[in-house]
């Protein structure tokens, strides 16, 4: 079994909220990682962070995201560091992935200073570009598509991803 969309892209670009209007167009389920995370490990995931550390959450993350390849068959959304391992870069080889891009004032303005995303507590326009620096090539790497969210709709998004599938709305 195979996921019929994989979405990539950094934190707060909209991989849930496009992940779930693609999976309600297509007729099929949505999947996020992070939400399988969550409820695997009953804490959030910058709970994780300050518990354990980056490398621990990685190590948890990259089986999720190896058991939610595995089974889901429907919309799959990674969180945004998923694409940091190799591991998990070899296992999207052949799948269908869409990176949401988005640019650093956009990125600024949509996550702003949220405690919950712990790689962007401090000097968020600082970190969002160092973040997307070390990971945007990584994305292109992994993607079959490419979609722009900046100043976009949800809708518009979702049009735009099925359109660079070229898939068919349920």
């Amino acid at each position: 079994m195979t996921p019929l969309i994989v979405l990539v892209g950094p934190m707060g670009v909209g991989k849930s909220t496009v992940g779930q209007l693609l999976a309600e167009r297509l007729g099929v389920g949505y999947r996020d990682t992070d939400d399988d995370i969550v409820a695997a490990q009953g804490r959030s995931i910058a709970e994780i962070f300050v518990d354990e550390g980056e490398s621990a959450f990685r190590a948890i993350e990259k089986q999720a995201v190896r058991t939610a390849l595995a089974e889901h068959k429907g919309v799959l959304a990674l969180g945004g560091g998923a694409v940091l391992d190799a591991d998990t870069r070899a296992l999207l080889a052949g799948e269908r992935v869409v990176y949401l891009s988005m640019g650093v004032e956009e990125a600024v303005k949509r996550t702003g200073r949220n405690v919950a995303r712990p790689l962007l507590a401090v000097n968020p326009r600082k970190q969002w570009r160092r973040l997307m620096e070390a990971r945007r090539h990584l994305y292109e790497e992994v993607a079959t598509a490419v979609v722009a969210t900046d100043g976009r709709t949800p809708e518009e998004v979702t049009r735009s991803a099925l359109d660079a599938l070229e898939m068919k709305q349920a």
